[in-house]
């Protein structure tokens, strides 16, 4: 796939002015149905988006009432792909597949890809043999370990899981939002140092700063 540009929602990202070297990958992942409201910051290009299914029960009503908002939403990102994990949890089947559903029904040219659960399993397991312990890989790990297998070069934005930046200046969670995280689910702090060690041994490039 050529360069690729992993964009996580760091708050990092806010005035970074990487928005232009986003757009330049040939390829450019995003995580959560991110708003592009920031395209200074964050760009607007998307080839593949990840949607995790408690945004469709928790934000769009588990898409059981009014489509539109969420139709409104992927609409954003163009003809990019969104990719759910419908099989990691049966919590996660009925919401992944409405989103299939929605999909074809009003937006045919954009399709819903689901994880395979076996990738799933062997990619908690590389990991685990890794030494990281956590409840759930997030989101943002997965998919850097699935541009890694993909991409000629990988590129990292917006991974920073600290409330302050390399100048000691407070960062918000998001660059959109400073809604905490959920405690408990994920070890952000432990998959950063192994990012950081990846970005070491030049495996990735790992931007923490401005572009």
């Amino acid at each position: 796939l050529g360069r690729c540009a992993v964009v996580g929602n760091g708050g990092i990202l806010r005035n970074s002015s990487c928005g232009a070297h986003i757009d330049r990958a040939d390829f450019v992942i995003r995580l959560n149905l991110p708003p592009l409201n920031y395209s200074r910051d964050v760009g607007v290009k998307s080839s593949l988006v990840t949607v995790n299914p408690s945004q469709i029960i928790n934000s769009y009503r588990n898409l059981n009432y009014a489509r539109r908002p969420f139709v409104q939403r992927v609409s954003t990102y163009k003809n990019a792909h969104l990719v759910l994990p419908a099989f990691a949890y049966s919590s996660c089947t009925d919401p992944s597949f409405r989103v299939y559903y929605t999909l074809q029904d009003n937006r045919p040219h954009q399709r819903a890809l689901f994880y395979h659960p076996d990738y799933l399993r062997q990619l908690a397991i590389y990991w685990r043999e890794k030494g990281l312990r956590e409840t759930r890989l997030s989101t943002g790990l997965m998919m850097v370990s699935a541009a890694l297998e993909l991409c000629d070069r990988v590129e990292l934005y917006g991974f920073w899981p600290f409330s302050f930046d390399l100048s000691e200046r407070p960062l918000s969670n998001h660059y959109y939002d400073d809604v905490p995280p959920k405690r408990g689910m994920h070890a952000m702090p432990e998959e950063f140092l192994r990012l950081l060690r990846m970005h070491s041994q030049g495996v990735l490039r790992l931007r923490v700063g401005q572009c």
